[in-house]
């Protein structure tokens, strides 16, 4: 049954499961059984033979270790034990009160994470869980919910590493446009100008990011973020009591009254040096490996082992924290318990995380992502069609299988096959829809690794950081629809841009009125 259209059953299951039910650990699990029964024809010992390969793969691969998902779950680890050092030090107080004096409104506190969001481009899990270290203590204390920040968080990191040249997901996507000009014989861009080329082409970035600025100005809240959000103004409860939010510590930690911005500061710094600094080691390596390739930036970022630099950057991150932890005289007494409910607090987002790979996994086993591609392959559409169709098709895809470099790998290379075929000048407004097609995508998806951790970086409960976000994201995606339409229609980026430029406009001019009505 892979490759057909029984293969896209699975992640629908989990999905409407998850907003069903709002137990994303149930429905992940109840689309891994379901994904497994179907590539077996529902044999029961191959079922759970499946299953165990599955979970298996996450840490061994080809008889090897998996380094990237190990070096990913040791990651969330250490940034826990960082965070709950950082707690006890008594730097997230120090950096809340710091903080409180100069981001005064809830707009400016949205603003900051949203701005970090934009800064901090070099990859998008870092992003999510850096980010959400250094604004939650401000938007705590101005009672933005968890469930804002983690919209916020999730935003700004995917919609800006899609576009940035220097990032992980830059790197790699160049890297796929390069084989794709040569393979249809393109000479007159080279890879990293047909990438810039694409940047304004990517009309959901633009509009992701300016509804986060417009819902943090105008107090824009669609959907059930009405409801956290009022909760969070009026009773001070930032996100759902009754729910689990993912890397919050959850016993009340004693908070050193010697601590100082530093403690909080520094650690965040010495990570983000450290990652920058590993990434850029680890990619020249891997330049080095490869014959015939040049040591550029870029290259080196293309080469980079993001996995393996977050663990590197972790652990400088870990020694600031236990250097500055000890330089105040802090009682040294405290330590284990800080490293015992740090690993705790990411236990959850390891479980959804874990869940998610396995599942991800079982869904490319059935080739749901070759069979969504294929249909595209086989219609005889209007070439002006291509690009809304591709945007449209490329976040099904992103959605249904949780990972937008899984869409970028197989609808990259379609969208070149299908405008070689028919016309070649619609390439890269084609590959620009895939890649704006994929972020939306994974931005709507619950099974999506930085959707979780997104959650993860916020404290937020994961499914209300799904729901919340949904509106938000599915505007935008009909914004961008519009313009890839118009630019079909036109032949004219510009104008496609206007068209999502209006709309935006239009859209802030509706909601304003509601938001400031309530």
């Amino acid at each position: 049954m892979s490759g057909t259209i029984y293969s896209i059953l699975p992640p629908i299951i989990a999905i409407l499961m998850v907003i069903l039910t709002r137990k994303v650990l149930l429905s992940l699990g109840v689309g891994i059984l379901s994904a497994a029964l179907i590539l077996t024809n529902f044999s029961i010992g191959e079922t759970l033979s499946k299953i165990w390969g599955a979970f298996k793969a996450i840490f061994v691969a080809d008889g090897e270790l998996n380094t990237w998902n190990v070096f990913i779950l040791l990651f969330l680890l250490i940034l826990g034990v960082v965070t709950a050092l950082i707690s006890i030090s008594g730097g997230s107080r120090a950096f809340g009160e710091w903080a409180q004096k100069r981001v005064k409104t809830r707009a400016g506190a949205q603003f900051t994470a949203a701005l970090l969001g934009i800064m901090i481009f070099i990859d998008d899990y870092f992003n999510a869980l850096a980010v959400g270290q250094v604004s939650r203590p401000i938007t705590d204390r101005q009672k933005v919910s968890r469930a804002k920040l983690a919209y916020i968080i999730d935003s700004t990191s995917a919609p800006v590493c899609v576009v940035s040249p220097v990032s992980s997901w830059g790197a790699y996507i160049i890297a796929m446009i390069g084989t794709i000009l040569a393979t249809h014989s393109v000479s007159e861009y080279t890879p990293l100008s047909a990438f810039m080329t694409m940047v304004p082409m990517n009309y959901y970035v633009f509009a992701a990011l300016a509804l986060v600025f417009a819902t943090a100005y105008f107090n824009i809240n669609l959907g059930s973020m009405k409801f956290h959000e009022e909760r969070a103004m009026k009773e001070g409860v930032l996100f759902d009591p009754e729910k689990e939010p993912l890397g919050d510590i959850k016993e009340d930690l004693p908070v050193s009254d010697k601590g100082s911005i530093g403690n909080l500061v520094w650690p965040i710094i010495a990570l983000i040096i450290g990652t920058v600094g590993a990434m850029l080691w680890t990619g020249y390596e891997g330049v080095l490996a490869e014959d015939g390739v040049k040591v550029t930036l870029l290259t080196m970022f293309e080469y980079t082992d993001v996995a393996k630099s977050l663990v590197i950057g972790g652990l400088i991150g870990l020694v600031v924290t236990l250097g500055l932890y000890l330089g105040k005289g802090i009682s040294s007494a405290y330590l284990p318990k800080a490293f015992l409910e740090g690993i705790k607090s990411m236990l959850p987002a390891i479980y959804i995380l874990t869940l998610a790979w396995m599942i991800v996994d079982l869904i490319g086993q059935l080739k749901t992502g070759e069979y969504l591609a294929g249909l595209v392959e086989q219609s005889n559409m209007n070439t002006a069609f291509l690009p809304v169709i591709l945007f449209v098709l490329a976040g099904f895809m992103a959605f249904a299988t949780g990972t937008s470099w899984g869409t970028f790998g197989i609808m990259l290379p379609i969208a070149g096959e299908i405008t070689a075929a028919t016309d070649i000048s619609m390439l890269l407004p084609a590959m620009a829809a895939v890649l704006a097609g994929a972020v939306l995508g994974d931005h709507c998806s619950p099974i999506s690794d930085t959707t979780i951790l997104s959650s993860t970086g916020a404290g937020s409960h994961h499914i209300d950081h799904v729901v919340t976000q949904l509106p938000y994201a599915v505007s935008g995606g009909i914004m961008a629809a519009l313009g890839y339409l118009v630019l079909g229609l036109s032949g004219s980026m510009i104008l496609g841009l206007l068209t999502v430029i209006v709309l935006l406009i239009v859209f802030i001019l509706i909601f304003k009125k509601k938001a400031t009505a309530v």
